[in-house]
């Protein structure tokens, strides 16, 4: 219905491109306003596959609260969708553009605000990188902990807009964990406020938390509190290799599972070694994963490995924690175990995880990143069914996962020149997708809907479930102009 309305009103009364600019550059300085096709034209898409993307009429990058609600207002008066854009490193096509459309993007509003070391928050712009906040609370003593791996390029405001995670999340939680209060933009151009400043608040409607993970369809984040950490001591890291996936879930589970109290260990008794334990990351790589990072990086890992496990501690000692983690991987079946024992060290160990994907993409040269999350109970019989998939397809995929938190992202490599190796792709993604629902699990932990998982998300929902999503949608966007055709 939204989308209808918009597309209505292009045929009714098509708005050109020249009044549109126009009116825009009545509150914007000309730099601020791109219409070359050729500039606009890579404004147009994230980095996700299989996700269409139209052609932006201009291409906006405000630097003001105040130059977003003009843009907002201007959208409005003339009925012109708008598509909020952080770095475009996301994969779900939820920054992609609409035919005709103005693009949103967030780059320029990239201040640091405020740093708080007695509050523990930051205020910042959407347009603030990750890696860039991380490194300025870091010299006061502090930690922002969500850490997608595009850290180093991706934005506050895109890791809000999709409710973004990373390799931490297993001991600290995803962004909406962190995100305090906002300031948003709405489509009709007024500025409204959410949640608070204060370690604690209940008032009214949680509207702060509506907003993240809503792919700039309900409004236009321009600023945001931030709750921060003390910064964690040093984090050492192992890594367990194992002759069979089932084996490595199994560890995983020894690891999580908390254990009854006549079953903890008592003073004295040698070492806490029961499980309940709270690793700051604790990431799984299949065989499949492992192999492309030994073919284009000669990591040394034996070709016996079925599955690599790594698990990391940022604990006051971490070794003690490691060795009681090495002890129940080993108990599980792990037949060798590596602990690294300075942070030089654990970083080479995590090399093997980082290069995943890339290692994955030149399998084939293109991948579809899928980002299901299950329980974690239920990971050993996820990443069998991967395996079935894969082998039904004719097609390789690969499995990393945030095991400490169900999330996995099986990795579908494939030649996109091969139009029928690109269905059998397409195919594979969504029996993985059903999969992962019927182990009661989610279409997605980090990633977002976007274009790409739009079906999906409205067999999670259910009906009544996807009605009210769209009645909130409309409160917020009666007319349908921010980021439409995504999400529903």
């Amino acid at each position: 219905m939204i989308v209808s309305r918009i597309e209505a009103r292009r045929d009714e009364d098509t708005v050109a491109a020249g009044p549109l600019v126009d009116r825009l550059l009545g509150g914007l300085p000309p730099e601020a306003v791109l219409t070359d096709p050729d500039v606009t034209a890579s404004y147009a898409h994230d980095m996700a596959s299989f996700c269409p993307a139209g052609s932006p009429a201009v291409v906006v990058l405000p630097r003001t609260v105040e130059q977003v609600q003009h843009v907002m207002r201007t959208a409005t008066g003339l009925r012109v969708p708008v598509v909020p854009q952080g770095a475009r490193t996301g994969l779900s096509g939820a920054a992609n553009a609409t035919d005709g459309c103005v693009v949103l993007s967030l780059t320029k509003m990239d201040r640091i605000l405020e740093i708080s070391p007695v509050d523990r928050i930051a205020v910042v712009e959407p347009g603030v990188v990750n890696a860039a906040l991380s490194r300025a609370v870091q010299a006061h003593g502090l930690y922002y902990p969500p850490d997608p791996s595009s850290w180093e390029t991706c934005t506050i405001g895109g890791n809000i807009g999709t409710a973004s995670g990373g390799l931490c999340c297993v001991k600290y939680g995803v962004t909406a964990e962190y995100v305090l209060g906002l300031d948003v933009v709405l489509a009709d151009g007024r500025l409204m406020s959410t949640g608070r400043r204060t370690a604690k608040g209940v008032a009214g409607y949680d509207l702060t938390r509506l907003f993240v993970g809503s792919e700039g369809s309900l409004g236009v984040v321009v600023r945001a509190v931030l709750a921060l950490r003390p910064e964690p001591p040093g984090q050492l890291v192992l890594a367990a290799e194992f002759s069979s996936g089932a084996a490595a879930c199994d560890a995983v589970c020894r690891i999580m599972k908390t254990e009854g109290r006549e079953a903890r260990p008592q003073k004295g008794g040698g070492g806490r070694r029961a499980g309940g334990h709270v690793p700051s990351l604790l990431e799984l790589m299949d065989r499949t994963t492992v192999r492309a990072v030994n073919d284009l990086a000669r990591m040394g890992l034996p070709d016996s490995t079925e599955a690599l496990l790594l698990a990391g501690f940022d604990t006051p000692d971490p070794a003690v924690d490691l060795a009681a983690v090495g002890a129940l991987c080993e108990e599980a079946g792990a037949t060798r175990v590596v602990t690294a024992e300075d942070p030089a060290e654990s970083e080479l160990l995590l090399q093997a995880r980082r290069m995943s994907l890339v290692a994955l993409e030149a399998v084939k040269g293109t991948t579809m990143i899928d980002d299901v999350c299950v329980p974690r109970s239920g990971l050993g019989e996820f990443l069998d069914g991967v395996e079935r998939i894969s082998g039904k397809h004719r097609l390789t995929v690969g499995v990393v996962s945030h095991a400490g938190d169900g999330n996995t992202h099986p990795t579908v490599c494939f030649d996109a020149t091969d139009p029928e190796e690109s269905r059998r792709a397409r195919a594979s993604f969504d029996e993985i997708m059903a999969l992962g629902l019927e182990l009661g699990g989610t279409i997605t932990g980090e990633h977002g809907v976007g274009v790409l998982k739009k079906e999906w998300l409205a067999r999670e929902l259910g009906p009544v479930g996807l009605e009210m999503q769209r009645a909130v949608k409309r409160v917020f966007d009666p007319l349908g102009i921010l980021n439409p055709g995504k999400l529903f």
